[in-house]
């Protein structure tokens, strides 16, 4: 096993695997450190959406460069991204109207298939739902969800097929720093090398970044999903859905399941070894309210199970990419519960601004780690609540 390589990448989830990829589709040989194991973190608990429906045009752009990867799997990456087409529908409030139709009109300029559809419209597509209050709803019929352990363990296959190394149950222990450029790193399985150090470490992002430092408001973020067996009345599928009104998210899963997350009360700040194999107590209660709300027939169902993880979160709640600190130090985090689907396209452009000193697949400069101290923060030109994007 060497110990020196090109790029050493602190964490192996689907950012570090994506990026991991990428550096080798360039020629260069990584090293990816995992303190446990491959997607252990947030990667492992992700819910997997893939869609392209933001307010910010940046990141539905990387959503919409990332959504070629999920459909294109197996030519582009090899392996399998478990990706299912199930159609993908927005939910807003009513007062967001104008905001929704003009975050439509952007996608469909970004080439994104995206269209406005009607409540009648969501009983045709969903008979199941209720839609008494829905007026309007952005519709995505190509979106769905993927699996993201799958995709991380695709990605650092190929990887590794490249020339990069994965090293488990390695955890990051100190930085090392010769002047102003970092040069490696101390582990608890020795020391590596390499000029270059990108901090991918999801929840344990702002702990690597101090080992430089580095301040910066990044925080921890938990969030609790939770499994539903669908009664006989509703075997068939249903779409994808963000459902603003009830504060939620859902989705099919196979097996006659449907997976549930909600987005409120939400602990921040919580340590990322925490518990997390249990969902926090009174989260199915309240789940199983809010999907009978959107699906009253799912009354009749049975509870299959429940977990947590817990991921980066920023006061944009947005992604935090770029160079900071020594130099050859870079920051891949503080994807806020939000960065299964954009990770395609988010490692090629690590990849190329590492590797050729600027982003070419996309211009990544809006989610620089600077914009925090300069009070600049990331706001769609037609926001909705800053819960779920």
């Amino acid at each position: 096993m060497s110990q020196t390589g090109d790029v050493i990448i602190v964490g192996g989830g689907i950012h570090g695997a994506s990026l991991a990829f990428h550096l080798t589709q360039k020629g260069l040989k990584p090293i990816v450190l995992e303190k446990e194991f491959i997607a252990s973190g947030a990667t492992g608990r992700s819910s997997g959406l893939v869609r392209m429906h933001y307010d910010l045009e940046p990141e539905s752009r990387l959503a919409w460069i990332s959504f070629n990867y999920f459909c294109n799997w197996e030519d582009l990456v090899g392996g399998a991204s478990g990706f299912k087409r199930t159609g993908f529908m927005q939910f807003i409030e009513p007062d967001a109207i104008e905001n929704l139709k003009a975050n439509v009109l952007m996608h469909q300029k970004i080439g994104i298939p995206s269209l406005l559809i009607t409540g009648d419209d969501v009983g045709r597509l969903a008979p199941s739902f209720y839609r008494e209050d829905i007026e309007m709803a952005a519709y995505e019929p190509e979106s769905g969800y993927a699996d993201p352990s799958s995709c991380t363990g695709a990605f650092l296959e190929s990887a590794r097929e490249g020339g990069a190394q994965l090293i488990q149950d390695c955890e990051v222990l100190e930085m090392i720093v010769e002047g102003d450029k970092i040069s490696g790193v101390k582990t608890s399985r020795g020391k590596f090398f390499a000029p270059v150090v990108v901090n991918a470490a999801g929840a344990w992002a702002g702990k690597i970044a101090a080992k430089v430092g580095l301040e910066f408001p990044i925080d921890t973020w938990r969030h609790d999903t939770m499994f539903i067996r669908r009664p006989d009345t509703l075997k068939s599928e249903h779409p994808t859905v963000i459902d603003f009104p009830n504060s939620m998210y859902f989705r099919p899963e196979t097996g006659g399941l449907t997976l549930v997350g909600l987005e409120d009360d939400n602990p921040i700040g919580e340590a990322p070894e925490t518990d997390s194999d249990k969902a926090k107590p009174g989260f199915v209660e309240r789940a199983i309210e809010r999907i009978c709300k959107r699906i009253p027939g799912m009354d009749q169902g049975s509870l299959h199970s429940a977990h947590g993880g817990y991921d980066g979160i920023t006061p944009d709640q947005r992604a935090i990419l770029g160079a900071a600190g020594p130099e050859g130090f870079y920051l891949d985090c503080g994807f806020s519960g939000t960065g299964f689907k954009i990770a395609p396209a988010v490692g090629a452009c690590m990849a190329e601004l590492i590797v050729d000193g600027e982003s070419k697949t996309l211009d990544i400069k809006p989610f620089n780690p600077q914009r925090f101290a300069e009070g600049d923060l990331l706001v769609g030109d037609h926001s909705y609540e800053n819960i779920w994007r």
